[in-house]
C-alpha cells in the first residue's frame, strides 16, 4: 500500500490482484500475549479480577497464561511498517485519507500462549466506488512447524480520493467471495441481555501501541490535530479487543476458548480516558454488540462475537432476544453511508 502523500497514478486493479505477498514468518510470547490484554484492559479496574486474571498471570498454577481471541488481530501487523499498511503494487493513495472500515476473524484452534506462525496474505476484495476504492486484505496464520492453520483475519480498508479505476459506468468489484458476505449486523429490538462498563486510561493508547501498531495518530498530538483531532484517538482495533472482552467476561466465564469468530465495524473515534459501554443480545450462539462512548452518548463500533457453545445457564436468555437483520451499509462513498465516520462528517481513523 503506497504512502506517498498523493496520488500518484490510477489504481491499477490487475497488477494490485496479481500481487503475490510473501510469507512472513514471525514469533510471539506470553510476554506479548500479557501485554495485549493489558492494553485492551484486562484487570484495569481489578488487578485479581477472577475472570481476567489469567490472562497475565499463571492463575492457581496454570501451566501458561490464557489469549484473548483478539489478540490474532495484531498478526496482519507483521506484514506491514509499522503504521498499518502494506505495500501492495499498483494501488496508489494518499495515507492520511485511509480508514479502517471494518475487521472479521475466524478462530480454528485455541491460540497457544507462545508459537512461531506464518502469514499468508491475499487480496480478498478491490471495490471501486467512484470517489473511494475499498480494499479487503485476507491474512491466514498457521503454525510454523505443522502447517496448522491457527486463525484467519480479514480486513476492510477505505482509500478515500482513490477511486474511478473502472471503465463501467457503474462500481466494479473484483472479490474472491460474495461482498459483504460476512458484514451482516443484527440492529436489536429488545433491551440488552447484558451491559459492560470500561473506563479507559488517558495512557491506553499508548500502552496498546507497544503490541505494534506504531501509528502516529494515536500518540503524536500534532500529527493528531492535522487529522482533525483534538488530540491522539485509541486504536480502532484497541476497541475491538475492549468489546470481545466484554462479551467473553459476560457470557464465558472469562473463558476465551469459546469464541470462534469476531466481527467489528468501526464507526467512530475514541480518546483515550472516555468510557466504552459495550451493549450486548445473545441471539443463538451468537452475541450482537455496540459499543458506545458513554460522555458522548455515541456509537463507536458495533458487530457481533459468534460462540463455540451457550452454557446452559444462559440458554433462556436467548428466548428473550429479538434482533432484526439489516444489511450492512457496506463501504460506499461517503462516511456517513458506511458507517466509517459520524452524521457530521468527522473522520473515524483508526
Amino acid at each position: 500500500m503506497a504512502t506517498s502523500s498523493k496520488p500518484t497514478a490510477p489504481v491499477d486493479p490487475e497488477v494490485v490482484l496479481a500481487h503475490e505477498f510473501p510469507e512472513v514468518s514471525f514469533d510471539y510470547d506470553e510476554r506479548d500475549v500479557a501485554l495485549y490484554a493489558l492494553g485492551v484492559g484486562a484487570c484495569g479496574d481489578d488487578a485479581v479480577d477472577e475472570k481476567e486474571l489469567h490472562f497475565v498471570y499463571h492463575r492457581d498454577g496454570q501451566p501458561n497464561i490464557k489469549v484473548l481471541p483478539t489478540f490474532v488481530s495484531l498478526f496482519p501487523n507483521k506484514n506491514s511498517n509499522g503504521l498499518g499498511f502494506v505495500d501492495v503494487p499498483g494501488l496508489n493513495f494518499d495515507a492520511s485519507l485511509l480508514l479502517h472500515g471494518q475487521q472479521y476473524i475466524e478462530i480454528y484452534r485455541p491460540i497457544p500462549s507462545y508459537a512461531s506462525v506464518v502469514n499468508k496474505v491475499q487480496v480478498a476484495g478491490l471495490h471501486d466506488k467512484g470517489k473511494a476504492t475499498v480494499l479487503e486484505l485476507e491474512t491466514t496464520t498457521s503454525l510454523k512447524e505443522s502447517g496448522e492453520i491457527l486463525c484467519m483475519n480479514r480486513s476492510t480498508i477505505y482509500l478515500r480520493g482513490a477511486g474511478g479505476f473502472s471503465d463501467s459506468s457503474r462500481p466494479f468489484s473484483y472479490a474472491t467471495y460474495p461482498a459483504n458476505q460476512v458484514s451482516r449486523i443484527s440492529i436489536p429490538n429488545s433491551a440488552p441481555s447484558a451491559v459492560h462498563d470500561d473506563q479507559t486510561k488517558q495512557s491506553q493508547a499508548l500502552l496498546y501501541r507497544l503490541s505494534g501498531d506504531y501509528n502516529p495518530l494515536h500518540s503524536d498530538p500534532d500529527i493528531a490535530q492535522l487529522a482533525g483531532f483534538t488530540r491522539p484517538i485509541l486504536h480502532g482495533l484497541c476497541t475491538l479487543g475492549f468489546a470481545a472482552r466484554a462479551v467473553i467476561k459476560s457470557f464465558c466465564y472469562g473463558e476465551p476458548t469459546a469464541v470462534k469468530g469476531i466481527f467489528g465495524r468501526f464507526l467512530l473515534h475514541v480518546y483515550p480516558g472516555e468510557t466504552l459501554s459495550t451493549e450486548m443480545w445473545l441471539d443463538g450462539q451468537k452475541v450482537h454488540y455496540q459499543t458506545k462512548v458513554k460522555e458522548r452518548n455515541r456509537a463507536v463500533l458495533s458487530g457481533y462475537v459468534l460462540l463455540q457453545h451457550i452454557p446452559s445457564s444462559l440458554a433462556e436468555t436467548e428466548d428473550q432476544t429479538n434482533v432484526h437483520d439489516v444489511e450492512p451499509a457496506g463501504c460506499g462513498a461517503n462516511a456517513e453511508e458506511t458507517g466509517l465516520g459520524d452524521a457530521r462528517g468527522q473522520r473515524s481513523l483508526v
